[in-house]
């Protein structure tokens, strides 16, 4: 009877706890243009240590970086094939010690650079052997500090140490579990085992381990709660809540670990809090601070989250009084 009554009044707090995540809008920077700030497609973003925010700018062929709250710091790169130089740069990431890695789309390439900029070493070549690329256009870091690619055009997932050397890699073309239409990398888990991979050919979310092998998925194509058209990418938030953008629906969609669904946010417009085409979602860890990438607004919008994370605290005092 005492176990019944743990799990049923855990999984109220569960439920409670979720229904009070709430995220609102703080702020937003970013116009359409190639001056400091201004963006042609903003798509990737990579959140610092420090709390700084990288932006992968497209058509600018270029990376730029800025305080939390959107003042501009610095910018780097511009058109062309050779070192610090990109080809519509996809997706940057950045690593404990502020190297920020970029996947270029064009150039089939990942480089690394300083937090300012300058430039490290680089890998890849086009082509479909282990350590090559066709169109790789989105990176994350594993809290154990491996990097994976997702390639757009090569429809799977690679991964390599912090230097680039090639570990593994899994997926292909295809609606299977484990398969891929365009994957686009989102998240891990809060315990570092488990990869989040949206799926936006096939209306999905999927996840895996660290070395690929399946796990679950969740999502269809539609326009309801829980459905998707066209998943670009996952983020994990507070309470181990994934928020996923949904980019062709115009709005966040949020969801437990397993892909129950909770909420979402959003629809399309260019007002405070509206999408047109939301793309890359990264989220600061240590704030909670998220950060959405707003395509054709051609701007970043930044939420705050509002509620204090109360689960993890109530269901210890549950399992304490009724244990």
């Amino acid at each position: 009877m005492k176990r019944v009554l743990i799990i049923t009044v855990a999984a109220a707090l569960a439920a409670a706890a979720w229904a009070t995540v709430k995220y609102e809008y703080e702020g937003k920077w970013g116009t359409f243009g190639t001056g400091n700030g201004q963006f042609g497609r903003s798509v990737g973003i990579g959140v610092a240590p420090n709390g700084n925010v990288y932006i992968a700018d497209v058509s600018n062929h270029r990376v730029q970086y800025f305080t939390p709250t959107g003042s501009f710091l610095g910018k780097w790169g511009s058109r062309g094939t050779g070192n610090g130089e990109f080809n519509s740069p996809g997706c940057c990431a950045v690593a404990p010690n502020g190297n920020v890695y970029v996947v270029e789309m064009d150039n089939h390439r990942v480089q690394v650079f300083t937090a300012t900029g300058s430039f490290l070493f680089k890998w890849g070549k086009e082509g479909t052997a282990n350590g090559e690329f066709q169109a790789p256009n989105t990176i994350i870091i594993a809290p154990n500090g491996n990097i994976y690619v997702g390639e757009w055009a090569g429809h799977r997932v690679q991964y390599f140490t912090p230097a680039g050397s090639f570990l593994g890699k899994w997926g292909k073309h295809g609606s299977g579990n484990g398969e891929f239409i365009c994957p686009e990398l989102g998240t891990f888990s809060a315990n570092g085992n488990r990869v989040y991979v949206a799926d936006p050919g096939n209306n999905r979310i999927q996840f895996f381990t660290l070395i690929g092998s399946f796990l679950g998925k969740w999502g269809k194509a539609g326009s309801g709660p829980g459905e998707f058209n066209d998943p670009y990418c996952v983020a994990r938030g507070p309470l181990n809540v994934y928020y996923v953008t949904d980019t062709r629906n115009h709005r966040v969609q949020y969801f437990t670990s397993t892909g129950s669904y909770l909420g979402s946010f959003g629809k399309k417009g260019s007002g405070s809090g509206e999408f047109d085409l939301p793309l890359e979602v990264k989220i600061n860890t240590s704030s909670w601070r998220m950060y959405v990438g707003d395509n054709n607004n051609n701007r970043v919008q930044y939420f705050k989250y509002t509620n204090p994370a109360v689960f993890p605290a109530s269901l210890g005092k549950v399992k304490a009084l009724f244990k």
